[in-house]
């Protein structure tokens, strides 16, 4: 089997909902890195076998095959064709994986993988599905099905539910979250000040930071939020916001490396995705990083660095405790609770980062995971080369 390397990634500024991408189109928006991918790995453009993309809630702007019109937003050559898939906040992780194997199967040499999503101007509803109060449908997706019905019950199915369970069945406490919450903005502000991700960021504009991370939030002003339903724990501090951005990684193969005169930074070292209980529906990273770690016979002593979406605080501190992963290799330059979760472009700005961190540390392996809707999480680590 071949080698799949990836050879560029680069990600928009995360822009909070209502901030300063708000307004631009998703295609625009996509386009955005499309064009600053191909500019910095200095590819042509028209060697590019195809664009896959990850976006939700494709309605509206982000319908009709996102990753196909970013790609002619972009000015890019009309010949390269493009694929949007949702598997929910994992799209984008997703696209890698998908643009992965396609180089490593042979059946293709150059791929972008990446993903965009505007929540400002399509707002997430229930559990990711923006068509349904325009339709009437207020029940969610899963009402009315009698399979569903008949396996799981009429429990109610959402993140938040889920990440609630989450809490109570690991028993963690508000402050435990408050705290990881704290250290996400910390951790991000310090490498927003110290100019980690400056390299990763191709600037929308004037736009070339961050605006996600607060400075000045403290545990008192946490602890004095009101939870999200009554009787809960989860509050915004411990939930990731909504937030607009894009990302995009080129993807190449041994021949595509020597024929364009590329430098591989990393290699893609294991790919899998694996699913769990879709009422916790956010577990689903604790069994796919043990099933990744048996597959490759890798051990958190190999890793050097871990990002897992900050979805909700509970998710990374239940996986935190079933896995035994030093916390200080885990999301060193913060994660969703402090700089957003653009939940279609998510995976890929994981990626971007993780791969500049690793490059800027000297580390080896990196890996990436994150909970997705339906109770599912992909895995993938790299090799920095």
């Amino acid at each position: 089997m071949s080698e799949a390397y990836i050879v560029g990634a680069v990600r928009t500024p995360v822009g909070r909902k209502g901030g300063a991408l708000s307004a631009v189109h998703p295609a625009d928006l996509g386009a955005h890195v499309l064009r600053a991918l191909m500019e910095r790995t200095g590819v042509d453009p028209g060697a590019v076998e195809d664009v896959v993309f990850g976006c939700i809630d494709t309605v509206g702007p982000q319908s009709t095959d996102i990753a196909r019109t970013a790609w002619l937003a972009a000015g890019l050559p009309e010949h390269v064709p493009g694929v949007t898939i949702d598997r929910q906040c994992g799209s984008s992780q997703q696209a890698v994986h998908f643009a992965a194997q396609a180089v490593m199967s042979g059946t293709s040499d150059l791929v972008v993988a990446g993903g965009v999503q505007s929540m400002s101007q399509i707002p997430l509803w229930y559990s990711g599905s923006a068509a349904a109060e325009p339709l009437g449908l207020t029940d969610g997706p899963f009402r009315g099905s009698v399979g569903w019905t008949e396996r799981y019950g009429a429990a109610p199915v959402s993140q938040f539910h889920g990440a609630e369970r989450i809490a109570a069945e690991w028993k963690i406490s508000r402050a435990e979250m408050q705290e990881w919450a704290l250290r996400s903005h910390q951790r991000a502000l310090a490498a927003i000040d110290a100019g980690h991700f400056t390299r990763e960021i191709a600037p929308y504009g004037e736009f070339a930071v961050d605006e996600g991370p607060r400075r000045g939030t403290s545990l008192e002003q946490m602890a004095g939020l009101k939870t999200l339903v009554p009787g809960g724990l989860l509050t915004a501090a411990v939930s990731s916001p909504t937030n607009d951005a894009s990302a995009a990684l080129l993807l190449a193969s041994e021949q595509a490396v020597r024929e364009h005169g590329l430098t591989p930074r990393a290699r893609i070292h294991h790919l899998s995705v694996r699913g769990d209980d879709p009422i916790r529906m956010l577990t689903a990273p604790i069994p796919a990083t043990t099933h990744a770690l048996r597959k490759t016979g890798l051990g958190f002593e190999d890793i050097d660095l871990v990002e897992i979406n900050e979805a909700f605080a509970s998710v990374v501190l239940a996986w935190l405790r079933e896995t035994g992963c030093d916390p200080a290799k885990v999301n060193v330059n913060g994660g969703a609770l402090a700089l957003g979760h653009p939940v279609g472009a998510t995976g890929a700005r994981l990626m971007t980062t993780l791969l500049h961190e690793l490059e800027r540390t000297g580390g080896r392996y990196g890996l990436q995971t994150m909970c997705e809707g339906g109770g599912q999480a992909n895995v993938t680590i790299i090799e920095r080369l």
